[in-house]
């Protein structure tokens, strides 16, 4: 049997949930989001094997269009995607070029220097790009849904979802904690922190969206509440 959980969370918006164990031990779960745009074409952020089941629903959405690297540690599966659908955009935060392995080009990056590219799905998908968080996550909003995706800017363990399929328990005592209103999750925002300056504007930029639903790529999803729930895990760059 198949450990892949496909669902429509809201109109428009497909999760591809699945179990993954970091580090050999640690169930955090992993998770790709699709959004069929308004043109019918499809977004999404590819951060789970591109199985069988995967690739039908993609085609039962549509045309993929774009294909999104969350930052520069979630890019492992792109390559197949992109081989996938040749004729989709690939786009990822700056970094990514750098890694001595990559074996695919970006289309477009989010930037440092140009934070305010435009890559066509802006009527509807907006980005945030965390040039002083240590994985450089990108946060987009999609806003006729109000949901946050990003990758991992914020968990939400134990990934009860993504082990649903599973014979293997969703928890552990070093991830469990995870949570947005934990102490663990405001702890893991400060390890990750190359420039707290930049770190507070992002989390300021984010905070300031309507949203409600929060998409993390580790954990559950946060189906309501998700504003109050990242304003609690970034209180430390909120003040």
């Amino acid at each position: 049997m198949s450990d892949i959980v496909i669902r429509e969370v809201t109109q428009n918006v497909w999760t591809f949930s699945r179990p993954f164990t970091l580090l050999g031990f640690a169930p955090v779960g992993g998770r790709s989001t699709a959004i069929k745009l308004q043109s019918g074409d499809v977004w999404i952020l590819a951060s789970t094997p591109l199985t069988d089941e995967t690739k039908q629903k993609l085609a039962d959405l549509g045309d993929v269009k774009y294909i999104i690297a969350g930052n520069a540690f979630h890019y492992l599966f792109v390559k197949d995607y992109k081989e996938a659908y040749p004729n989709a955009k690939v786009i990822g935060p700056e970094d990514l070029p750098k890694k001595k392995k990559l074996e695919f080009t970006l289309d477009g990056e989010y930037s440092a220097a140009n934070p305010d590219a435009k890559f066509g799905y802006e009527d509807e998908i907006i980005g945030c790009h965390f040039t002083g968080f240590a994985n450089r996550d990108i946060a987009f909003l999609h806003k006729p849904s109000r949901t946050v995706i990003a990758a991992d800017l914020l968990f939400n363990n134990p990934p009860h979802e993504q082990y649903s399929k599973s014979t293997e328990s969703p928890k552990s005592l070093l991830f469990s904690g995870l949570i947005p209103t934990g102490l663990s999750m405001r702890l893991f925002l400060m390890a990750k922190q190359d420039n707290k300056a930049e770190m507070i504007r992002d989390a300021k930029t984010v905070a300031s969206w309507d949203f409600d639903r929060y998409i993390p790529c580790h954990g559950d999803v946060i189906e309501t509440g998700a504003s109050a729930a990242w304003r609690s895990a970034w209180r430390n760059y909120l003040a």
